[in-house]
């Protein structure tokens, strides 16, 4: 692998990034309808520029990556510094920090699975995300001490978090990628796929947003929700589609964003969006929505 490499791996990240806040409609979510921040507090431009400034945290996540050949403890700690100092720059890109917590999940599930990427150049989704959970593993001495959303989440109701997912090798975005898969074998339309594989996640994950923001009535709620519209037959279906729209009018006005699942399909838009076998062109896309 080459520097070159290491920059189409970061471009395929913000790349998914963008495609995942621009999927319309995300219930609870931002997307195209929250340009002036009218909904969800989140500007849709502003998650975008600060989804670019993440391009060289993620190349150098890449190169990282490449040096030692090996998911170490140096690389996971690694790591850990280069997205904190990431993360400093996205809060500062123009979008301001309320665009922060938008990215945070995904900044840690996006810098792994481009770290296990660069590791195991041309690999497919089992063998990355397995990749990731070795770096994951390691413990970062760096990380700092002090609590967060996420961490007090995980103490009060025992939910695994972002770090218990990567340590479960991402499960749930391996089901997202199941779940697109079967959405496109059925002939979905790339927008209905991507949202059946955000519901798909949202049906089972213990999402830790909806759990700060509503405790577990608000969690359950979330996943009854989604899976209501997939048992519908998902968002290709008229009774699904208006299952959707009743979910995400319900997640807007009561304030309960499921980031977590947003981030996880992201992760699982980047490793769909990789060529195979091989990471070896110029520019990687991820698949436009039709």
């Amino acid at each position: 692998m080459t520097r070159s490499t290491d920059e189409v791996l970061a471009r395929a990240a913000v790349l998914a990034l963008i495609a995942q806040a621009e999927l319309t409609p995300k219930p609870g979510l931002a997307d195209t309808r929250d340009l002036q921040a009218r909904a969800t507090g989140a500007d849709l431009l502003a998650l975008r520029w600060s989804a670019k400034a993440l391009t060289p945290g993620f190349a150098a996540m890449a190169a990282a990556a490449r040096r030692p050949g090996e998911p170490t403890r140096a690389l996971r700690e690694e790591l850990g510094a280069i997205g904190r100092c990431a993360e400093w720059t996205m809060a500062r890109s123009g979008g301001g920090a309320a665009t922060g917590p938008f990215h945070h999940g995904a900044l840690w599930v996006m810098g792994l699975l481009v770290a296990a990427a660069a590791l195991r150049p041309g690999a497919g989704p089992e063998e990355v995300t397995a990749t990731a959970k070795r770096i994951a593993d390691h413990p970062d001495r760096g990380a700092p001490r002090r609590p967060s959303p996420g961490s007090h989440v995980s103490a009060t109701y025992g939910a695994p978090g972002a770090r218990g997912e990567a340590r479960a090798a991402f499960p749930h975005v391996r089901r997202a990628l199941d779940a697109l898969s079967r959405a496109r074998t059925a002939g979905a339309t790339e927008t209905q796929a991507r949202l059946d594989a955000l519901l798909t996640v949202m049906s089972t994950l213990q999402d830790t947003g909806p759990l700060y923001r509503a405790g577990p009535p608000g969690l359950r709620r979330v996943k009854e929700g989604a899976y209501a519209v997939l048992e519908a037959g998902g968002t290709a279906t008229s009774e699904g589609a208006a299952a959707l729209s009743a979910l995400d009018a319900e997640l807007r006005e009561r304030g309960i964003a499921p980031r977590g699942s947003a981030a996880l399909l992201a992760g699982a838009l980047f490793l769909d969006g990789l060529p195979a076998p091989a990471v070896t062109g110029t520019s990687v896309t991820a698949p436009s929505a039709r």
